[in-house]
């Protein structure tokens, strides 16, 4: 199924996974992978992990495992450390497999891995993977702006480009203020982005983890979110279910105000995505 498909007809509501490090044995997710399946999501991608540090085998093969388990998978597909022939492969391979979503992105630049040149660019990606075959493609985007962009203006200039390249659905990163996501939908349908936007919202379940997220990503933090750290920081349980009741907040505003789908980062934490998912069932499906 192309979940491009799924827009018509509803609010998405969507689950992210990574593999696990290369060092330990994939069975550590099937646990997790089936926990997650059981909540019925619309579809559930997959990463490489950040930095380039993910295993693509790993990758390609809890896709089919998600498969197998009767929920739609997408496979992100990062660029800039593959080449062109890797990237034919993890294609072909993905094709083999019945594995029909992609999230084209240029991925994260490691600074212990010289980048590939055969795709500079997300847009690059998406140009090739069209010429290659029949996929439905993703993009990504920041609400508040890509890192490496000079100001929103020239990032959304940029997205515009993912999307004429052939983007079907945008994926958002990670935000904690909402006014960010309707400022920048705002701003991208003037830009003439009208494809699906999926919010991206992730869970605070642990203060140093988020931190660390928001300084890869760029994401600012508001008072509200910094005051619940600081007081529940010492207390694991307690900014589990802050964090838990924050982000099902965000979700019911989100939906309320016509939002394309919610794109859950789960970190590969079901019980967190068992309590949100228990939490807006009755909004996403009303």
């Amino acid at each position: 199924m192309y979940i491009k498909d799924l827009f018509d007809k509803k609010t998405v509501f969507s689950f992210e996974v990574f593999p696990p490090k290369k060092t330990s044995s994939i069975d550590v997710i099937y646990s997790t992978l089936d926990e997650l399946q059981g909540l019925s999501p619309d579809f559930i991608s997959v990463t490489f992990g950040a930095g380039g540090s993910g295993n693509s085998r790993y990758a390609l093969e809890i896709a089919s495992r998600i498969k197998e388990g009767g929920i739609t998978p997408m496979l992100h597909l990062p660029c800039i450390n593959f080449t062109k022939a890797e990237i034919d492969a993890a294609l072909e391979d993905a094709q083999q497999r019945g594995i029909e979503n992609i999230l084209a992105l240029r991925g994260d630049i490691n600074p212990d891995i010289p980048p590939v040149e055969d795709f500079r660019h997300a847009s690059d990606l998406i140009t090739y993977i069209k010429s290659k075959g029949s996929f439905d493609i993703a993009g990504a985007c920041y609400p508040e702006c890509h890192p490496d962009a000079e100001n929103l203006v020239e990032d959304i200039i940029n997205l515009r480009k993912k999307v004429d390249a052939g983007a079907d659905h945008l994926i958002t990163q990670l935000f904690f203020d909402n006014d960010h996501f309707y400022e920048f939908r705002e701003k991208a349908a003037i830009a003439g982005i009208n494809v699906p936007i999926e919010a991206g919202i992730m869970p605070v379940v642990n203060k140093n983890q988020i931190e660390r997220m928001v300084t890869t990503c760029g994401a600012s933090l508001p008072g509200k979110f910094v005051r619940i750290m600081t007081k529940y920081e010492h207390s694991p349980e307690a900014l589990r279910d802050a964090g838990i009741a924050y982000a099902v907040n965000q979700i019911v505003d989100l939906v309320a105000s016509g939002v394309d789908g919610i794109h859950l980062y789960t970190m590969n934490n079901p019980y967190v995505a068992r309590k949100i998912s228990e939490a807006v069932s009755g909004i996403i499906g009303a």
